[in-house]
């Protein structure tokens, strides 16, 4: 099917009068972002104002603005009410994707706008039956059936396609002529706001005030932001003894409206040797949504949205969906070894200040059933696996950086430059502050850590042995460079032996905030979890809480193990959160670095164990893994599985919530 098909075919939807009012809308859509494209595509769509450009791009993400999400389809509630139980939650989950026509049209990727074109087609045909202008709820179940079928079919048919866009825009640098994200970040004008809408994502207050505030800076305050962040970069590959000049290109990933820093940035990446490669964030379900922001991103319109539709990629996944999707990628990869080999890994901005949210959890459209819990377990395994063949995670390496965005408050720009402040800090001073601790903490077998005034922590972290004291070390002296700000000591904990309760009275995890968490573990592996769910108490609540956790902090394993035992000890960002109350809106990056913290899942060495990695001090860091990880090695495959897990959360405690860090030694 040819472009000027779908475009007669979509025009004829929407003038049919018999069709139902739900396909003639969602054909109605498409015809919008259809006509928006051929206005990009000629140069059009940008000689309107601003304020035009903002209008009609309000317009066309109306449907998911919070104001009018629950009167339509997007919402799934309303939908199965209107549509069935089992047509409403696919087709709700269909109009969904067709939401990733827009950044399409305006960015110019005509052979996505098309494919989606074409799904719309194809699932429009299953839905003919019409009652009072809307699909009849009687043929609920076969219509259903007949609508996964097809959209598992067409996702299947293009996998290759997604994947391999995906993966091409990471390991090979783009260009202004070629990639509208390069010639955004190389060539628009940035003082005229209209460059944020070329993006083709929902573009709000925080972006335009971000990039407001961002051209008010004098050029000092620009270079210094970069400097940081590229400088992160650069020393962890330092750090870690790798050989940055065998790479040539860098993911850098930002949200939406810091281009000035970011072009500043490129600069000082080129200096390195480094070309820029640049991934959209992925909006369709094939590709991830819910899960946190990732790529070159925007601040979301609507995180319900998110939430409601994270798990749709479950109404029509299956083994050989995932394998179409791992083949993909392996065929590219090996095409383009060189390319792979020499990307470094990602440089990525981080955002916080939104304001706190905890989904409504009743309103999902889909949740994993058990086996395609396992099957996304699985796929991530194999992924990890084919990417790090290609792409040696010993020889790359990342950092990552936060700053507020507008929608924090009023003390933005105060807040901002405080972020500055603390992203800054003199990292030879804390290196000598934290090596005192590390001093204290090698001469134990355990650390325990207990909570207070209605904190319930207390747990016993079991440390390696130190065969030779005076060469090796538990602790890893962590400054800033991977993981900016400054400010932590991690180790590996032994898991046999680590017991106990890890409770949390509110943390920000991720894109969700959890009241009372708590985590018991046994032998380093949880055995219990549990969070309050706001405004719902009982049964019912407990286990939304439970759901939450699973799906977020536990990636949709069953248990996970203690990957990381720490110490913060950036009292700077500590001081910060409290001045300004921001305790639920710091990310986890710099309030990891503001109280001891635990992680859950995989260590902070995984693939990378067997690379040795020293203190300053000249004194090797040996816990560098478990009775997991160390099973990587394992001569059956189904053992090599059960050696990573593939996620890493930090969860940590507040100084206020402290009692004690015991170090207890051997006597």
């Amino acid at each position: 099917m040819k472009e000027e098909y779908f475009r007669k075919r979509i025009e004829q939807l929407c003038a049919d009068e018999g069709r139902g009012s739900v396909i003639a809308e969602m054909a109605d859509f498409l015809q919008r972002v259809l006509a928006l494209a051929e206005e990009a595509v000629e140069g059009r769509l940008f000689e309107q104002s601003f304020e035009e450009l903002q209008g009609q791009m309000e317009e066309l993400y109306r449907p998911l603005l919070p104001d009018n999400y629950e009167k339509g389809i997007l919402y799934p509630p309303r939908a199965r009410e209107i549509l069935g139980e089992k047509t409403g939650q696919i087709l709700s989950a269909l109009y969904a994707d067709l939401m990733a026509a827009i950044p399409y049209a305006i960015r110019g990727e005509e052979e996505k706008l098309a494919l989606l074109c074409r799904l719309f087609l194809v699932c429009e045909e299953a839905c003919e039956a019409v009652d009072r202008g809307y699909l009849d709820p009687c043929d609920d179940e076969e219509r259903a059936a007949s609508l996964r079928e097809r959209m598992g079919d067409f996702y299947l048919a293009h996998a290759d396609a997604f994947v391999r866009d995906s993966a091409l825009r990471m390991i090979r640098p783009g260009t202004p002529g070629k990639d509208p994200i390069c010639r955004i970040c190389q060539e628009a004008d940035l003082s005229d706001l209209r460059y944020l809408f070329r993006y083709g994502s929902y573009i709000g207050y925080s972006e335009i005030e971000m990039a407001s505030f961002l051209n008010q800076l004098p050029e000092e305050e620009i270079e210094k932001l970069a400097a940081t962040y590229v400088g992160g970069y650069c020393k962890g590959f330092e750090a870690a003894g790798k050989d940055l000049r065998r790479k040539r290109t860098v993911k850098v990933e930002y949200p939406i409206g810091m281009e000035r820093v970011i072009r500043k940035a490129l600069e000082l990446f080129a200096k390195e040797g480094l070309a820029a490669t640049f991934v959209p964030e992925s909006v369709l379900s094939l590709t991830g949504r819910g899960g946190g922001k990732r790529g070159v991103y925007g601040v979301s319109p609507n995180r319900q949205f998110d939430f409601d539709h994270k798990d749709d990629l479950g109404l029509y996944l299956s083994e050989a969906l995932n394998q179409a999707r791992l083949t993909a990628l392996e065929e590219v990869l090996s095409e383009c070894r060189k390319d792979a080999r020499a990307h470094g890994g990602p440089a990525v901005v981080e955002i916080f200040g939104e304001k706190p949210f905890t989904p409504k959890l009743e309103t999902v459209n889909y949740r994993y059933t058990e086996e395609q819990n396992r099957q996304i377990i699985d796929y991530s395994a194999k992924n990890a696996e084919i990417t790090n063949r290609f792409m040696p995670r010993e020889e790359r390496s990342f950092t990552i950086i936060a700053f507020p965005i507008p929608e924090i408050g009023e003390n933005f720009p105060e807040i901002f430059r405080k972020i500055v402040e603390v992203n800054t800090l003199d990292y030879e001073l804390y290196q000598g502050i934290q090596q005192k601790l590390i001093d204290a903490l090698d001469q134990g077998t355990a650390v325990r850590v207990r909570g207070r005034e209605g904190n319930a922590t207390d747990i016993l972290v079991r440390l390696h042995e130190l065969s030779d004291p005076a060469e090796q070390s538990n602790f890893e002296n962590c400054v800033a460079d991977v993981n900016i700000p400054v400010g932590e000591v991690f180790t590996s904990p032994v898991l046999e032996g680590t017991s106990g309760t890890l409770f949390v009275s509110h943390v920000y995890l991720g894109t969700y905030e959890y009241h009372d968490l708590k985590l018991e573990f046994e032998d380093g592996f949880v055995t219990d979890y549990s969070c309050v769910m706001p405004e719902e108490d009982g049964e019912s609540g407990r286990k939304r809480g439970r759901s939450l956790i699973r799906d977020h902090v536990f990636h949709h394993h069953a248990t996970l193990p203690i990957g990381e035992f720490a110490i913060g000890t950036n009292t700077t960002a500590y001081r910060l959160a409290r001045d300004y109350h921001l305790e639920a809106k710091l990310p986890i990056l710099i309030m990891e670095k503001t109280g001891p913290h635990f992680a859950v899942g995989d260590t902070c060495y995984s693939y990378e164990e067997d690379v040795a990695v020293f203190n300053p001090d000249g004194k090797e860091c040996v816990a560098r893994e478990n009775s997991c990880s160390v099973r990587r090695s394992a001569a059956e495959e189904e053992e090599r599985k059960k050696a990573y897990f593939h996620c890493h959360t930090d969860i940590t405690i507040p100084f206020d919530e402290l009692d004690s860090i015991v170090v207890i030694c051997a006597d």
